[in-house]
């Protein structure tokens, strides 16, 4: 039977997403733990091969495998960092690279941006276009649509979500870098619409990839979600938050020296 999972990762625990030697990589953590299990598969197949850095709440693998047993629970028992909380029988032809739609959204600290600046330029990127000077082009074709950027501010951020069926490498973060540029009135609305139209070079650079997540792949199934797998994804997280405002705090002491 073909399987497959829907998992998250804290990216910032790994050198990326890609299977690397001697390196530790969220493939290569998954991996591992199915020589640890035991569990036998072939075909296996990613979703997103997310940057170094980069986090996901619902990235997908699948992979046939003739085990019975509960899969989820076997390999979450095998790994740190990675939680795997849903599962889906599919087509023997399932390739998980052809998803309907990809989510990502980056969270943007909050400087002083014009982010009402920053909203009319986004509406410059929905739709059909060539991507050449927001992403890692290398021999692909540049052109992608995108199918929504909405921009929201919330507390110190600024969280820019984007919606389209496939990403480009880096065009996300490259996306961003653009449009804060545009907030904080480094360059003009019209640089972007000439960087989208023209074939002459921009260089907006990237933003920092441990600011953006995957927060889910779409396809037309959906996952059963395991409630006891979800249950300790919110107590590892949980303790993970606790040590964050502690760090917080201390650093807010130390600022004041």
């Amino acid at each position: 039977m073909r399987v497959a999972l829907k998992f998250a990762y804290d990216g910032k625990s790994f050198f990326g997403y890609a299977r690397q030697p001697k390196l530790r990589t969220v493939e290569n953590e998954i991996i591992n733990a199915f020589e640890k299990t035991k569990i036998v598969y072939e075909n296996f197949g990613s979703a997103s091969r997310t940057d170094r850095g980069v986090s996901a709440l619902g990235n997908v693998v699948a992979f046939n495998t003739d085990f019975t047993g509960d899969i989820v629970s076997a390999l979450n028992a095998n790994v740190s960092d990675i939680w795997f909380y849903g599962i889906a029988k599919t087509d023997e032809s399932f390739n998980p690279r052809y998803a309907k739609e990809r989510w990502y959204r980056y969270f943007l600290f909050n400087s002083g941006a014009d982010v009402d600046k920053m909203k009319k330029a986004s509406k410059l990127f929905a739709g059909v276009h060539d991507f050449t000077n927001f992403a890692r082009i290398e021999n692909r074709n540049p052109v992608r649509k995108i199918n929504s950027l909405k921009i929201k501010e919330k507390g110190n951020f600024i969280i820019i979500d984007i919606r389209a069926e496939s990403f480009l490498w880096s065009m996300v973060r490259r996306i961003v870098s653009a449009l804060e540029k545009v907030g904080k009135k480094e360059i003009k609305i019209d640089v972007i619409k000439d960087a989208l139209e023209t074939r002459k070079r921009f260089d907006f650079g990237s933003a920092k990839p441990e600011g953006l997540i995957l927060i889910d792949v779409r396809y037309g199934f959906d996952f059963e979600t395991d409630k006891r797998a979800m249950e300790r994804i919110r107590q590892a997280l949980s303790k993970r938050l606790q040590i964050l405002k502690a760090e917080e705090n201390i650093l807010e002491h130390l600022l004041k020296l």
